[in-house]
C-alpha cells in the first residue's frame, strides 16, 4: 500500500467541491471540469507554477473581464491564503487600474478591503509556508513583543530552526555573545519583515534574502505590520557562545518610516 503523505493529507483537506456542490446534478460534466481538471490539475502544478502566482493572475483575469460575483471573491480569499499580503494586493490592483479601469478597481479594492481585514491566521499562513511552523514560541515570549512560532529542524552539529512571526511581531534587541566564531544567518522564506543593526536604518527583508549577522552585534529583527514572516535561524558555531537580550523594540521606532527601498543584493552583511 502506497503511503499517504503530509502533502497527500493537505491537498485532500483543500480539495475543491464548488462545481459539484453547485451544479453536480444540473451540469455533471462541467463540475467535474471545474473541480478535477482546472483546480485538480492544472492549480496543482506547483513545480510549474506557485499557487500564489496562479492567484495573482486568475485576479487580473477576472478584474480585467469585470468579473466581480462570488468567483472574484472566491479568488481573492485564495490569493490570501496563497500568501499575498494586504500591501501586495493594494498594489496589485492599484496597477490593474491604469490598464484595465478605474471603476473596476474601485469594486475590487471593496471586496479586497473586507478580506485582507480579516487578518491571516496561523493555518492560513502554514499552508504556504516553506517549512513547518512548529508551535507557539512561549520559551522565548518575554523576548518578543507579539506572537511567534518555533520549529526545529536541525540540532546536532550546526543548530537550524525556523521562526515565524505574526504580522507587527518583532524580537528585542539582542546580542549572540561567543570568545570566538559565533553569530548568526536569517534565511528569509516566507513574507516580508525587517532587520536592524543599532545605529543603522532598519532593513526590508524579503523571501530570499540572506543576513549575516557577526557575533558582538546588537540588532533586532521580524515582521512587517501586513503580513507574516518567517526565516530559517542558523546558529554559527563559536566558543562560549551566548545570547544577551536587551531592551524591547518600542512602538514609536517600529511604526517610524524606513528606507523601503529594495534591497539590490541578496545579502546583508
Amino acid at each position: 500500500m502506497d503511503k499517504v503523505t503530509e502533502k497527500d493529507k493537505t491537498a485532500a483537506q483543500n480539495k475543491v467541491t464548488a462545481g459539484k456542490d453547485a451544479l453536480g446534478d444540473f451540469a455533471p460534466q462541467f463540475a467535474h471540469l471545474n473541480d478535477e481538471v482546472l483546480f485538480g490539475e492544472v492549480w496543482s502544478r506547483e513545480d510549474k507554477l506557485s499557487p500564489r502566482d496562479r492567484s495573482i493572475i486568475t485576479i487580473t483575469a477576472l478584474l480585467t473581464s469585470g468579473i466581480f460575483d462570488s468567483s472574484f471573491s472566491f479568488h481573492l480569499k485564495k490569493a490570501k491564503e496563497n500568501g499575498v499580503t494586504k500591501t501586495e494586493i493594494a498594489e496589485i490592483l492599484t496597477q490593474l487600474a491604469f490598464y484595465s479601469g478605474w471603476p473596476k478597481a474601485w469594486s475590487a479594492f471593496r471586496l479586497a478591503k473586507e478580506i485582507w481585514s480579516e487578518g491571516t491566521s496561523v493555518k492560513e499562513f502554514s499552508n504556504v509556508s516553506l517549512f513547518p511552523i512548529g508551535e507557539p514560541n512561549t520559551a522565548y515570549a518575554k523576548y518578543f513583543d507579539g506572537n511567534s512560532y518555533l520549529a526545529p529542524l536541525a540540532l546536532n552539529g550546526v543548530r537550524i530552526s525556523n521562526v515565524t512571526f505574526e504580522p507587527g511581531c518583532r524580537n528585542h534587541w539582542h546580542v549572540h555573545k561567543a570568545k570566538s566564531g559565533g553569530g548568526q544567518i536569517l534565511l528569509c522564506t516566507e513574507g516580508e519583515g525587517w532587520y536592524q543593526e543599532w545605529g543603522e536604518p532598519a532593513r526590508r527583508l524579503r523571501a530570499g534574502d540572506c543576513v549575516t549577522i557577526p557575533a558582538g552585534v546588537k540588532h533586532w529583527h521580524g515582521a512587517a505590520k501586513d503580513g507574516w514572516f518567517s526565516h530559517l535561524s542558523v546558529e554559527v558555531p563559536g566558543e562560549d557562545t551566548e545570547n544577551e537580550w536587551l531592551e524591547s523594540v518600542s512602538q514609536a521606532d517600529y511604526d517610524e518610516k524606513w528606507n523601503t527601498e529594495p534591497i539590490a543584493v541578496r545579502e546583508i552583511k
